[in-house]
């Protein structure tokens, strides 16, 4: 749970970053960022700010900013009915992403939030730098962070289903529920 003015600041942030990675974004386009908290009430560590350009039945395409020092914690993407689950690529615009998937612990620029090691089983890191990318078979556990420097990344994927995702750590809740001041 997030304050109303801890929403409009962070969205505000997420604006002001992908704007600097040269992304023309209108105004109501800003007003329409998710601040996502996944329930944890500390955006500001474990959190993401999404930019959904479209979304259909099929494909959808966003913009991702993780603010500095900011992680967004592990999941994966499950099959629905006949579906595999969600694929994905990221591509980096501007800044450095930490990516961590299954694979031999190589851990080493990144960090696991205070508390959380048991919600954090990848370990295997990929550093991702402007213009790298990579493609995530569906239900691969995966989580990303960013250091200092912030991140600006596409998200470009198969059906987003994100209700359904699922979460190593118990406590996380999907939807970010806003308290009005």
């Amino acid at each position: 749970m997030i304050t109303r003015h801890e929403y409009t600041h962070f969205q505000q942030r997420a604006a002001a970053m992908i704007r600097e990675a040269g992304i023309r974004l209108t105004e109501a386009e800003a007003a329409r960022i998710e601040v996502v908290d996944f329930g944890l009430s500390r955006v500001a560590v474990e959190g993401v700010q999404v930019f959904t350009l479209f979304a259909t039945d099929r494909i959808s395409a966003k913009v991702l900013v993780m603010l500095p020092n900011q992680t967004e914690p592990e999941h994966w993407h499950p099959p629905v009915g006949a579906d595999p689950g969600k694929e994905e690529t990221i591509r980096v615009i501007a800044g450095t992403l930490n990516f961590y998937v299954p694979g031999e612990d190589t851990l080493q620029h990144g960090w696991i939030p205070a508390g959380k090691e048991h919600c954090y089983t990848c370990r295997h890191e990929i550093v991702m730098q402007p213009c790298d990318q990579l493609t995530l078979p569906p239900n691969t556990k995966h989580w990303f962070q960013a250091p200092a420097s912030g991140a600006v990344f596409y998200s470009f994927s198969t059906c987003v289903r994100d209700g359904l995702d699922r979460f190593s750590d118990p406590a996380i809740v999907r939807q970010t529920r806003i308290v009005e001041e």
